[in-house]
């Protein structure tokens, strides 16, 4: 059969759907906090001046609340890692602008979902 399969917690993440900010934008930032503890990425979030940052920076705050708020998670605040924060792409929002000639050109507005997973060190 496998190996039997860890018991998933809902109650250890945190995820924004629909964020304005292009996913490109906010996979730089997320690739700086990725398995670092909170306590540093959350420093490393404060002095970044990427857009994406105050938004990483919610969400961890937010999947924390989540961790303590839980009654079936009894984890240490201290010792928590990021150990999964990661962008996927949202619904796209196409504009028009109007060109040279009568035609007009799109413009793709990106949006993002945003996830973010704490798990114990180690």
């Amino acid at each position: 059969m496998g190996k039997p399969k860890r018991k998933e917690h809902r109650a250890n993440r945190a995820i924004l759907r629909n964020a304005r900010i292009s996913p490109f934008k906010v996979r730089i930032v997320a690739d700086l906090i990725r398995n670092k503890p909170v306590g540093e990425a959350l420093t490393i979030l404060q002095f970044s001046s990427k857009r994406g940052a105050p938004l990483l920076s919610k969400l961890i705050e937010s999947a924390l609340s989540n961790v303590e708020e839980s009654q079936e998670l009894d984890w240490d605040i201290d010792e928590l890692v990021v150990a999964e924060a990661y962008v996927d792409e949202g619904p796209t929002l196409r504009r028009f602008r109007p060109r040279a000639q009568g035609r007009a050109t799109r413009i793709n507005k990106r949006t993002s979902h945003i996830t973010v997973v704490l798990q114990p060190a180690g």
